[in-house]
């Protein structure tokens, strides 16, 4: 079982940059694809980066190919985003999550990662 943890989200005026981080418990970190999901305010969940277990693929959302960017650290466990250009639409609740298959944003629409994080918030004023 994996365990996550996130952090780094707050309050960023439009134009902004914020990094989050995503802190991953057990030895088998590079066993698992990761990815970050987003909910806005009275929306749905929705999909944003996803990076393979070594890191030489990676997915976006139209939304922020360009503007985001998904990393990960596996001898530290963490997978971060870094947000860049921020947007007042991007505000949401940020969700790291993590499964042992990358899949594609078909597949993710029946079948979510297995596990979840609590989520950090990410606030973008205009």
């Amino acid at each position: 079982q994996v365990q996550l943890v996130e952090s780094g989200g707050g309050l960023v005026q439009a134009g902004g940059s914020l990094r989050l981080s995503c802190a991953a418990s057990g030895r088998t970190f590079s066993s698992y694809a990761m990815y970050w999901f987003r909910q806005p305010p009275g929306k749905e969940r929705e999909f944003v980066a996803s990076i393979s277990w070594a890191g030489g693929t990676t997915y976006y959302a139209d939304s922020v190919k360009g503007r985001f960017t998904i990393s990960r650290n596996n001898a530290e466990n963490t997978v971060y985003l870094q947000m860049n250009t921020l947007k007042p639409e991007d505000t949401a609740a940020y969700y790291c999550a993590a499964d042992r298959s990358l899949r594609t944003l078909v597949q993710l629409t029946t079948t979510p990662p297995q596990y979840w994080g609590k989520g950090t918030q990410v606030t973008v004023s205009s």
